[in-house]
């Protein structure tokens, strides 16, 4: 038998036919593959309980899977699972991984919860980038991590995760990203990070639970652009070569405990562009020589840094921002600096610098922030500083600046704020200050200026302070357009006139003092818009009339001060109604008798040198109501029925303690004496050494619901403060659910910015809240009242409250704040946030005070409608207040 012999033709074929064979077996594997995808997809769906955000996963939406939201294929196969945001709760189930060709998953700003890191995620053999920061995944970082080998990007970040970091995550040698930021850590950094050759970000801020030191492994990481270790508890000194990091490009190290000096090789890498050391304790001088000429940003504030400003930093012209206030910096500020052409913010305040600012400020850089003040700068202010029309704020005040006003500001209308007070600035305000269209706050006092007030202010003006100048002239009356005015501070002027009534339709005003003027004439009449007013003071003027009963309708106000006018006739009695912690209406020619209401100690000084006013207590530094002469004719009479009612109310007094001897005789105390006292700390005394202590001069506050007591015990060691809730019949009600309600509340929760209640003492007549004294009074106290005086150590040290204090005292207060509304459960709502609210320790810590008006949220399906408004006005938000 022959055998056939194949041509060519028949070899062309039998290679089409298998080409055609291996296309069909490969269309048949995709669509085995797409199948087994889409089914893993609905599962992961169904799985998650079918959220809205995943709608559009459904079989029929389209021809393939891979155009399904979030989803991103390649060759047809899923290999990007990206599902930040989409509000899914749940786990993560083992059976993801079933989609064999993915390489990334973002989970992130999720509600993914686990007692655990899900391991199900080792089986993903190709995934090299995982997202699940911001979700709720708690428990440790497992040993085994290093079993995704082929990771380069992870980022845990922004959960519950605790325990130390394993050092396994040493051998993720791939990892490019390492973020593993506001966790719940403990413990030091596992030097083995530093074997992560090639890292370029590790982000490790906000784990405030550990107390690391910057390990000096780390400067190994010559990749490395981006570390980010903020609020990290770090201690000790930055490493020495970290001048090594030659790709570094963003350096924070910010709101630690680093301490020692800067060191020389810190700005050498020449990629370098971001540099925050803000807030530690770092001293010495900054580095003189600066090679990283691509700086951006620098912030090194709130230091103990000296020395002075490097000139090599006006060799830096991609610098926007300059930040180093709260140092011990001194010298003159180079005039480089103010060439800069890149600058946008300039913040050095609170320093030791001197000598005339630089003239260039402004005229090459878009400036927006300017804020030089508390220093000992003189000459006068930069007449470029707003050329380019960006400057947002001015703020230069305690200094020895001089001169006047740069012309060019009253053209400025993207400013909001200029506070240039305490200097020994004079001249005119240009005439554009007063209503440019952004001004929000212009604070002038404690200068020299002259001239008149203007008929127009801006609108979105909030707070006028020009106390202590010589501003003269008469209140406009046309003032309608300073109805959005919440401080007017006049003090000390030459104001005359009268009081416009213009002037009381300010619905937001707060505080005005117009003391120590030449006002005349009657106070206004019609004042019940003055609803948010706390502060009122006209003393020291010649203001004549009666004091306007109209007063009494004045819900907020809390100081009040007339003193030094000519007011005449009777104070009137609605004047009691107000619950006022300080009263002065001395040197006036008031008459009659005063208000009831202030027949205590703490208003011994409230109404001296008015020689026809009385009281019924000889205590109040003023005449006795009772002691006036009366007719020789009734004097015999009068003093028998003296006499008379004398005797009968001695017999009566001795027939009632005989009574009460004999049936009461032998029990130890009375139902009022039976007290009960409900512990919630542990304490060092007993209702015996509070009581004997609740006197008048043992008052210190004031409030709506009642008198607070500092009470010594202990041979005057110890002092704790002892709210005692009024006792009045009309306001039983209301005051004992106030009383309810903060007990309950501060007995629920525990918080370093949560003002601390030791406990409750209560009688059928008398209820007691005893809480942890501050010494520090009030914030409201420090922001309206004189200079306060800390007696520490025995000496006395007049104190301040700067801006870094201000600054440590709101974010104790926010804090305070955050743990109510979000870690209590259920949330409370305080509803009467204000500065008398809000009290400070001997270090300025904040801690939310008065809770009697707080409100726990109801649970999910619960109506949680207000009965009524609650709090007081000028701190309700007001659309509250306008909607309740």
């Amino acid at each position: 038998m022959s055998r056939t012999i194949p041509t060519s033709v028949d070899f062309s074929l039998y290679t089409n036919f298998m080409i055609i064979l291996l296309f069909l077996l490969l269309c048949h594997a995709n669509s085995q593959l797409s199948t087994q995808e889409q089914a893993v997809l609905l599962n992961l769906k169904q799985h998650w309980q079918n959220p809205n955000s995943l709608s559009l996963w459904i079989p029929w939406n389209s021809s393939s899977h891979c155009n399904w939201p979030g989803i991103t294929c390649f060759n047809g196969s899923i290999t990007k699972l990206y599902l930040q945001s989409k509000n899914i709760h749940g786990t993560l189930p083992p059976f993801i991984c079933n989609l064999k060709n993915l390489k990334a998953v973002n989970l992130s700003d999720n509600s993914f919860s686990s007692t655990e890191f899900p391991r199900a995620l080792y089986n993903c053999s190709k995934l090299e980038n995982l997202d699940l920061s911001q979700n709720y995944f708690t428990g440790a970082i497992p040993d085994d991590i290093h079993c995704m080998a082929r990771l380069h990007n992870l980022n845990l970040g922004g959960n519950n995760f605790s325990g130390n970091i394993p050092s396994s995550i040493g051998q993720l040698t791939e990892l490019r990203k390492l973020k593993l930021f506001n966790c719940e850590f403990i413990g030091s950094l596992p030097l083995e990070i530093g074997n992560l050759s090639n890292l370029e970000e590790l982000g490790l801020a906000w784990n405030s639970k550990m107390m690391p030191r910057l390990p000096s492994d780390f400067t190994k990481l010559k990749k490395l652009k981006v570390l980010w270790m903020a609020n990290t508890n770090l201690v000790g000194e930055i490493p020495d070569k970290i001048g090594e990091m030659t790709s570094l490009e963003k350096l924070d190290l910010s709101s630690n405990y680093l301490t020692g000096k800067i060191l020389s090789s810190l700005f050498m890498p020449k990629n370098l562009r971001i540099v925050y050391l803000y807030k530690n304790n770092l001293s010495g001088e900054i580095p003189r020589v600066v090679e990283a000429l691509n700086l951006d940003n620098i912030d090194l504030s709130d230091n103990n840094l000296t020395g002075t400003i490097p000139d090599d930093f006006g060799k830096l012209i991609k610098l926007s921002g300059l930040r180093l206030f709260c140092n011990q910096l001194f010298g003159k500020i180079p005039d480089s600096i103010g060439h800069l052409p890149g600058l946008i913010v300039l913040s050095v305040f609170s320093n030791n610098f001197s000598g005339a600012l630089p003239p260039d400020f402004g005229r090459y850089s878009m400036l927006k922030a300017f804020e030089v003040a508390t220093n000992m700068l003189t000459g006068q202010l930069p007449k470029h500083l707003c050329d380019n029309g960006r400057l947002l704020g001015v703020v230069a005040f305690k200094n020895n600046l001089d001169g006047e006003l740069p012309k060019s500001l009253g053209n400025c209308s993207s400013l909001l704020i200029v506070s240039v007070f305490s200097n020994r600035l004079s001249g005119c305000i240009p005439s554009g200050l007063w209503t440019s269209q952004n001004m929000e706050m212009l604070m002038l006092s404690d200068n020299s200026f002259i001239g008149e007030l203007p008929e127009l202010l801006s609108w979105n003006l909030s707070r006028l302070e020009i106390s202590n100048n010589m501003f003269s002239g008469k209140i406009p009356e046309g003032a309608s357009s300073w109805r959005n005015l919440v401080v007017l501070e006049a003090s000390n002027n030459l104001l005359n006139g009268t009081i416009p009534q213009e002037l009381t339709i300010l619905p937001n005003l707060t505080t005005l003092f117009l003391d120590r003027n030449r006002l005349s004439g009657s106070l206004p009449s019609d004042i019940i818009s003055w609803k948010a007013l706390n502060f009122l003071n006209v003393s020291q003027n010649a203001i004549s009339g009666q004091i306007p009963g109209k007063l009494c309708f004045l819900p907020s106000l809390s100081e009040l001060d007339l003193s030094e006018n000519q007011l005449s006739s009777q104070i009137p009695p609605q004047l009691g109604f107000l619950k006022l912690t300080s009263l002065n209406l001395s040197s006036n020619h008031l008459s009659g008798s005063i208000p009831i209401e202030f027949e205590n100690d703490a208003y011994a000084k409230s109404f001296l040198n008015n020689p026809r006013l009385c009281a019924n207590r000889p205590s109040l530094n003023i005449n006795n109501c009772n002691s006036k002469l009366q007719n020789p004719s009734k004097t015999s009479h009068q003093f028998m029925a003296w006499l008379i009612s004398l005797v009968m109310a001695v017999v009566l007094g001795l027939l009632i303690s005989l009574f009460i001897i004999r049936v009461y005789g032998k029990r130890n105390h009375g139902s009022d004496s039976t007290w009960n006292v409900i512990q919630f700390q542990n304490l060092n005394f007993t209702e015996s050494d509070i009581l004997p202590g609740l006197t008048e001069k043992n008052v210190i506050g004031c409030g709506g619901s009642g008198k607070v007591y500092c009470v010594s015990f202990n041979n005057s060691l110890d002092c704790v403060a002892v709210k005692k809730i009024w006792n009045n019949k009309k306001l039983e009600e209301k005051l004992e659910k106030e009383f309810l309600a903060e007990v309950k509340i501060l007995s629920s929760i525990r918080h370093s910015n949560v003002v601390k209640l030791l406990c409750c003492i209560s009688s059928d007549n008398t209820k007691l809240l005893v809480y942890e004294y501050l010494k520090n009074g009030s914030l409201d106290q420090w922001l309206h009242g004189k200079s306060k005086a800390s007696t520490v150590s025995g000496s006395v040290h007049h104190i301040y409250l700067d801006w870094p204090k201000r600054l440590h005292i709101a974010v104790g207060a926010t804090q305070g704040l955050a743990y109510m509304h979000h870690d209590c459960s259920p949330s409370i709502v305080h509803r009467d946030v204000k500065s008398s609210n809000i009290l400070l320790d001997i270090e300025f810590n904040a801690q939310i005070a008065d809770f009697g008006l707080a409100k726990m949220l109801m649970k999910e399906g619960e109506s949680a409608t207000m009965s009524s408004v609650a709090g007081s006005f000028g701190y309700i938000a007001p659309e509250y207040a306008r909607t309740k």
